[in-house]
């Protein structure tokens, strides 16, 4: 259920930072349209000062239309030492990529992770890797959506139809903050055959000897605005092709709520976006912008406002973040002296 409002409300996954999935990107490379990029970030407000060493940190790829992982790209970090630490990805195809350990064969072995303001990415035959603290790409003002959903009232969702005028401050509550960046460059066809992807991370944590599912990621924004505090751990827990049996009805019911739709639009609006199962769609064949892939760029607040309220919510004004890079990782060197984290709402 990655999110920064989940982080910061609820606590992070199994109460560690360096658990909680903030954004999941997938992109066409700039520079090859052949290579696709893949991001999964973590740690909100950048709170955690290392990977944890006994996670696997995932990026999964359904490429056949049936929800379940056909391509799964693992990271798993060493034990951080003055200030140091490596990563080895894994790459798992077919059905052992439905295992939940770190499968398959290494693609990048122990690669430098990047805690200074440089970057060191690693190059290992066709792949381009990356972990590290970036810059924040994911800009919001956090200010003026907790004050129309009433978080600080204990309440999930209002009715945002009655909000006017929206209470927007025009301050993006990230700009100054970091989180951890895991970027892979990779050929577009070592995904698979099918040009219709469907792609989303996880975090899991090895507890009493095995592995718990604590944290995933796929659409943006899912977990602020549809899901509720009770659902966390269950979402969090289950796989994208139980997602539709378990939480259509409250996608629906939000929809209805907050848009005025009826359950028949609803459902269309949530299958149009391709929202249910969770899992980020991508057809490299087509531009990137969200709700195919997503770019770093994307504005997806606007976009999940807008298909909330029924286009009632007027723009917040903010802009993508200036210190994006045009060349591989993309996110933007970490600031060095970030603020320390807003408190909790409420």
């Amino acid at each position: 259920m990655s999110n920064h409002f989940t982080g910061l409300r609820l606590g992070p996954p199994a109460e560690d930072p360096r658990l909680d999935l903030t954004d999941l990107f997938a992109f066409q490379a700039p520079a090859d349209p052949t290579r696709t990029v893949l991001i999964l970030n973590s740690n909100t407000f950048g709170i955690a000062d290392a990977f944890h060493p006994d996670a696997v940190y995932r990026i999964n790829v359904d490429n056949d239309g049936d929800a379940e992982t056909d391509v799964a790209i693992s990271v798993v970090f060493s034990e951080p030492e003055n200030g140091r630490q490596r990563a080895t990805v894994y790459m798992a195809t077919g059905p052992e990529a439905r295992e939940s350990e770190a499968v398959g064969r290494p693609i990048v072995t122990d690669a430098e992770v990047s805690f200074g303001v440089e970057a060191s990415p690693v190059t290992s035959g066709p792949h381009t890797f990356f972990a590290g603290s970036r810059s924040d790409p994911f800009f919001v003002d956090f200010a003026g959506i907790l004050a129309a959903f009433n978080w600080k009232d204990g309440k999930n969702f209002t009715d945002l139809k009655d909000v006017h005028p929206f209470p927007w401050t025009g301050n993006d509550t990230l700009a100054a903050y970091n989180a951890f960046g895991i970027v892979l460059e990779l050929p577009t066809r070592e995904l698979g055959p099918n040009p219709s992807l469907g792609i989303w991370g996880r975090a899991s944590v090895r507890r009493n000897g095995k592995l718990d599912h604590v944290d995933r990621a796929g659409h943006p924004t899912i977990a602020s605005f549809f899901n509720t505090d009770e659902t966390k751990e269950e979402y969090n827990r289950t796989e994208p092709a139980n997602d539709r049996e378990l939480f259509l009805h409250q996608a629906i019911e939000i929809l209805e709520h907050n848009g005025g739709y009826s359950a028949q639009q609803a459902e269309a609006v949530i299958d149009e976006v391709g929202l249910l199962p969770d899992m980020l769609r991508y057809d490299p064949a087509k531009p990137t912008k969200y709700p195919n892939g997503r770019t770093l760029t994307d504005h997806v607040v606007a976009d999940r406002l807008a298909m909330i309220s029924n286009n009632n919510v007027p723009s917040d004004g903010l802009a993508p973040h200036d210190d994006l890079l045009p060349w591989f990782p993309y996110l933007g060197a970490p600031h060095t002296n970030p603020p320390p984290p807003p408190p909790p709402p409420g």
